[in-house]
């Protein structure tokens, strides 16, 4: 690739972050229902053209922003996975990361969550689907069942508790966002509570 071809191709990089930025902030705001292009063009200085050069439209961008946080897990997830430590460790690290992401990305998360429910559109959909969001999911799923058939985790419908752990970190990281200012508990400590209570609970 040429100079000239790169720094093209860097400046739509930089402008894609920019509008999705921009994005995240609204969602944030106005909620699914009030978005607009063209309130999103006004914000970052562009027409709403330039905006549907790079998105489809509020799905494809409110899509987009999932999936980037999506992404930011399943490369904390994999890098976890990578390193020697064993695999109840791997688990209890993951689960940690996940919550540190989400207080790191407060506006992010919640846009996430509590935007649109059918993002990712109904659940049949959504397990057939490629994104990083299943991808992070099955992820966490082969982490979660390694440890169950390692006799780390006691045995049980493996689908059920993997969406008990995530339900009990993504309930803490939502409490912490929305009500932190109320919360007299320091949030480390919080987390690591909660890791370890869900660990020793579903212990072999």
């Amino acid at each position: 690739m040429d100079a000239k071809k790169k720094r093209q191709r860097l400046r739509r990089e930089e402008l894609k972050r920019k509008i999705l930025a921009a994005a995240g902030e609204l969602f944030a705001q106005e909620g699914y229902a009030n978005f607009s292009m063209r309130r999103l063009a006004a914000k970052i200085g562009y027409s709403p053209t330039t905006i549907y050069l790079h998105f489809r439209g509020k799905d494809d961008l409110l899509f987009s922003i999932c999936e980037e946080l999506y992404g930011v897990f399943l490369h904390r997830m994999a890098e976890t996975r990578a390193s020697r430590a064993d695999l109840l460790d791997v688990l209890r690290r993951s689960l940690h990361s996940y919550i540190e992401i989400g207080l790191a990305n407060p506006e992010h998360y919640k846009t996430v969550f509590f935007t649109s429910p059918v993002v990712y559109g109904p659940p049949d959909e959504f397990m057939n689907r490629d994104t990083q969001h299943r991808r992070a999911y099955r992820a966490f799923s082969e982490m979660v069942g390694e440890c169950m058939e390692s006799g780390l985790l006691r045995p049980m419908d493996l689908e059920t508790l993997v969406v008990v752990l995530w339900s009990a970190v993504h309930g803490l990281v939502t409490t912490i966002i929305y009500s932190g200012d109320f919360l007299g508990a320091d949030t480390a400590a919080m987390a690591d509570s909660l890791v370890e209570g869900l660990l020793r609970g579903y212990a072999a």
